[in-house]
């Protein structure tokens, strides 16, 4: 009997695909799937890409900050506004326990960073992140991308104002521009640049459901066209309706038959059959994972206990500043953890992935007020989160094949609306792993200038348009595929991955950040 390997199937898999788009087209399309797969077939290491979306548009100006004389005095004239300043303190302030939870006098300064080509300024992190802080200066597995957001090519203040240059749509909507990052089109994107990547390396999967795996529901970035996103929940594989022993009710004989039912088809209905072929791929890859987790409390991502408890994990808790004193329980940092046990499992037998994409998020950074207290301890979470996942990875031996982004809606607004900010565009980003290298800016940092009384605008900077958003100087584009090179994409899939990049200079496509 002949047998096909992953490779071949995935292949026919897309052959099958490509063919109803036409005659003319499926040769090119053809082309690509098997370059693909050979490309993915020259490696045999192992890999992972981590996108962590913080939803509802990240204040990131106040996340990463130019402390220079001239750009300090410019962020604080602008950021200190009534009824309630926004701006935090400047580095080296000690804190003020006597001021209120949150609030920038009670956080005290900024925290200062060493990057290796501080371009002739000086920078500093929120004061909530220093464990980030030592994860750039000393660590050298934290970079900062300046800048970033979505863009169809360059674009100078100037031609901002043009109505011929090319811009995203709907620029500024929450919707349209989560969807736009991760996906490149506004909402009712079905397709993510992340699946578009597990399109071209699941060949190296033993099983492709294993490919592209969510632990924060849906996600359009995990969606490619052949490799379907897999949903885990943090405490690992979702099961349907039956217990580990494959009973309903203490019945096998229920069990057995529920799955039938799901998994099986009465007539040729396309939507009744594509449903059933999912509940199959669920129930085979709950069954896979049930053996091949490790459990949570395992303590390789958790603290050992007889009745194991995530809520109380130690690992799991980050000190509250709006609670000083206290510890709070961290759903990012959940996530995270089931994405380590998922990585851990990658070499299990039935599971045998070798390049797999995952996506987390957390939400709340929608701040149009009450900024002070919100962001101090969205700041703390994903600062311990990203730090745990490190560290975890480190226990596992994983580090330098694991790489983590941050990504968001878009930035905020330099102006305060009272005691918030409102919708903007470019913003700062991190990227972590032991294959990243740290320490150091990737991208121009923008001015911040000092805002026109008389038109609200920014005219001493060219980075800034209305209310002092950023014109973002690097785009999605370009860090994806940076990232896509070092996952093993070639140069020429880049460029049916990344719709927007052959716009860019060939010499600024890889933005240098990965070893």
């Amino acid at each position: 009997m002949t047998t096909l390997n992953a490779s071949r199937r995935l292949f026919l898999r897309r052959a099958g695909a490509v063919s109803a788009v036409g005659a003319a087209a499926a040769p090119l399309a053809l082309n690509l799937a098997a370059i693909g797969s050979a490309a993915a077939q020259s490696a045999t290491d192992y890999k992972a890409l981590v996108c962590i979306f913080l939803y509802g548009g990240n204040d990131s100006l106040n996340m990463v900050l130019p402390t220079d004389a001239a750009s300090w005095a410019n962020y604080s004239a602008v950021r200190n506004q009534a009824p309630e300043s926004i701006a935090l303190m400047a580095p080296g302030t000690a804190p003020n326990l006597g001021a209120g939870a949150g609030s920038p006098t009670r956080l005290g300064g900024a925290l200062p960073i060493l990057p290796a080509n501080a371009q002739g300024r000086s920078f500093a992190l929120h004061p909530s992140m220093a464990t980030l802080q030592t994860m750039f200066n000393t660590d050298k597995r934290l970079a900062i991308l300046p800048n970033v957001g979505t863009l169809i090519k360059p674009t100078s203040k100037t031609e901002y104002g043009q109505s011929s240059h090319p811009k995203p749509l709907s620029l500024f909507s929450h919707n349209d521009q989560q969807n736009t990052w991760l996906s490149f089109r506004p909402e009712g994107a079905t397709v993510g640049w992340g699946g578009r990547l597990g399109d071209l390396l699941a060949s190296m999967n033993s099983k492709s459901v294993f490919t592209s795996i969510s632990a924060a529901g849906n996600a359009v970035w995990l969606a490619g066209q052949t490799v379907q996103q897999y949903q885990v929940s943090a405490n690992g594989a979702i099961r349907m309706g039956i217990d580990t022993g494959g009973r309903i009710f203490g019945s096998t004989d229920v069990g057995a038959a529920m799955q039938r039912i799901v998994s099986g088809t009465r007539g040729g209905h396309t939507f009744e059959g594509d449903l059933a072929a999912v509940s199959r791929k669920s129930i085979d890859a709950e069954l896979t994972l049930r053996s091949a987790l490790k459990p949570a409390s395992d303590a390789l991502f958790g603290t050992p206990a007889a009745n194991y408890n995530a809520n109380n994990d130690p690992k799991l808790q980050y000190d509250n500043p709006l609670n000083p004193g206290s510890k709070a329980f961290n759903n990012l940092a959940q996530q995270l953890q089931v994405v380590a046990r998922m990585i851990d499992a990658s070499s299990a037998a039935g599971v045998g992935a070798r390049r797999q994409v995952f996506f987390v998020s957390m939400g709340g950074f929608d701040s149009h007020d009450n900024e002070n207290r919100n962001n101090a301890d969205l700041m703390a979470r994903l600062a311990h989160a990203m730090r745990y996942f490190d560290t975890t990875l480190g226990a596992m031996g994983a580090q330098s094949k694991v790489t983590a982004f941050t990504a968001s809606d878009f930035g905020r607004t330099f102006t305060s609306n009272g005691d918030g900010t409102d919708h903007g565009w470019g913003a700062h980003h991190f990227v972590m792993g032991g294959a990243v290298k740290g320490g150091d800016l990737y991208g121009n940092f923008p001015v911040l200038g000092a805002k026109n009384v008389k038109d609200n605008n920014f005219d001493s900077s060219p980075n800034q348009i209305g209310n002092g958003s950023l014109i973002p100087e690097t785009s999605v584009d370009q860090l994806g595929a940076t990232l896509a090179k070092w996952f093993g994409v070639s140069a020429s899939d880049a460029l049916t991955v990344f719709p927007n990049l052959a716009n860019f200079d060939v010499g600024k496509r890889d933005l240098g950040f990965m070893a």
